[in-house]
């Protein structure tokens, strides 16, 4: 019997419960070969992207990859992001969410939950873009996030 990665279920779950709470999900991305995303934003090859229902269309998640079309600079892109590449997922406003394994196949054990590698960028264009288009959201609160490893 396989035993199936828990990481691409804990990341819709939580991009589920963003969503249900009326949070911004973002998730952080560690960048190489396989992922298709706008190169002009990405910093330290990494970048963070806004998946919520309003920034992204055509979103797709399963335990292999995610994608969806946003726009950056105004610009619709097609988005392709292996689930291992996925660092963290978390709430815009609050921190709250979950950090990765380097792998990000499996929630990570031994890192602490406020580590530089799981801490937020800024966001992406297509978060900025999205901030811009309606002022009404709330502003992300001051601080280091509130990212908590579940073991």
């Amino acid at each position: 019997m396989t035993v199936l990665p828990t990481g691409p279920y804990f990341m819709r779950a939580l991009y589920e419960w963003c969503v249900d709470s009326g949070l911004t999900p973002y998730i952080s991305v560690r960048v190489d070969e396989f992922t298709r995303v706008p190169r002009q934003f990405v910093k330290d090859g990494q970048i963070v992207l806004n998946m919520g229902p309003s920034a992204v269309r055509e979103l797709h998640m399963d335990n292999e990859w995610v994608s969806f079309n946003a726009r950056f600079g105004g610009v619709a892109q097609d988005i392709l992001v292996p689930v291992r590449n996925v660092l963290a997922i978390y709430a815009r406003e609050t921190g709250e969410g979950m950090a990765f394994a380097e792998s990000g196949t499996e929630a990570a054990e031994a890192a602490p939950a406020r580590s530089e590698s799981a801490r937020p960028q800024e966001p992406s264009a297509a978060a900025t873009n999205q901030d811009q288009e309606s002022s009404s959201e709330p502003r992300r609160p001051k601080g280091p996030p509130n990212l908590r490893v579940i073991k």
